[in-house]
């Protein structure tokens, strides 16, 4: 995962960021629980932002704790956990594991190779609940694969595969909340994968990579028409996220959709930034 889908911390007011902060900790909490060591290190932002919706949305029980961790071992943090911190810990694993497949069946990479022995056992923990899940994560990465080796300049084209990929993780059940979950997902995902390919470029056609964007990167008016671009898919993205009947944490929602998801592309942020 890349980490844009995170708060505006200046334009939250300080309980709803250390709630979001809390939410973070505790999918940092359940990856260890769950998965060791290792599994921390796919700790993302943008499952945080699942965990969230989904809290709202279907109000599960919560445990709420103060503890010490590595991290910030001078004082206690706020802890949030629920079942849809687990299900994020559990699609984090299966999403790190396959791309650690996908790298080395094409590059044959060292990182790579210790990747799949590092998450072998959680991925095979985790994969054996979530078959639906699995299925179109793998269809997806497929694709994924296959439209950047053959060099595909169509960028919404190579990010709709990451969008159905989002979309199916999005789904928690098939219920009635379904089809907008769906949706959010699905556009959440786009706006992922072109913001990655647009802060990469540069760098990517320094190193002879594939980016979609690397013959118009240099054009005039590149970053304005990116932005529109993004602006179009959020806007599909916030009207199915509307359409929800969310009451707690949706401040948090809001500034996250509407603020958080621009902090990158209006400063070239680091990705890695910690909240």
């Amino acid at each position: 995962m890349y980490g844009y889908v995170n708060v505006n911390k200046m334009e939250l007011k300080m309980k709803e960021f250390y709630e979001f902060k809390g939410f973070y900790c505790g999918l940092c909490e359940t990856l260890g629980e769950r998965y060791g060591v290792s599994g921390r290190f796919s700790l993302s932002y943008d499952m945080t932002f699942l965990i969230v919706l989904l809290t709202s949305l279907y109000e599960p029980d919560i445990v709420t704790r103060k503890k010490r961790c590595m991290v910030h071992p001078l004082s206690k943090s706020l802890v949030i956990t629920n079942k849809f911190s687990e299900y994020a810990a559990d699609m984090n694993i299966i999403l790190a594991y396959e791309h650690f497949a996908d790298d080395y069946k094409d590059e044959k990479k060292l990182k790579a190779a210790a990747g799949l022995v590092a998450f072998k056992n959680a991925y095979e923990k985790a994969a054996d609940k979530y078959e639906r899940q699995v299925e179109v994560i793998k269809k997806e990465l497929g694709e994924l694969n296959r439209l950047e080796a053959a060099a595909c300049e169509d960028v919404e084209e190579v990010a709709g595969t990451f969008g159905r990929l989002m979309a199916e993780i999005f789904v928690y059940e098939k219920d009635n909340w379904e089809e907008d979950l769906r949706k959010i997902g699905f556009f959440i995902g786009k706006f992922i994968y072109i913001m990655d390919a647009y802060e990469d470029v540069e760098e990517d056609v320094k190193k002879g990579n594939y980016n979609p964007f690397k013959n118009i990167y240099k054009l005039e008016g590149f970053k304005s028409n990116v932005r529109i671009m993004l602006e179009i898919t959020l806007g599909e993205c916030t009207a199915s996220f509307e359409r929800l009947p969310l009451i707690k944490d949706v401040d948090i929602l809001r500034n996250i959709l509407y603020d958080g998801v621009w902090s990158k592309f209006d400063t070239g942020g680091d990705k890695n930034e910690s909240i």
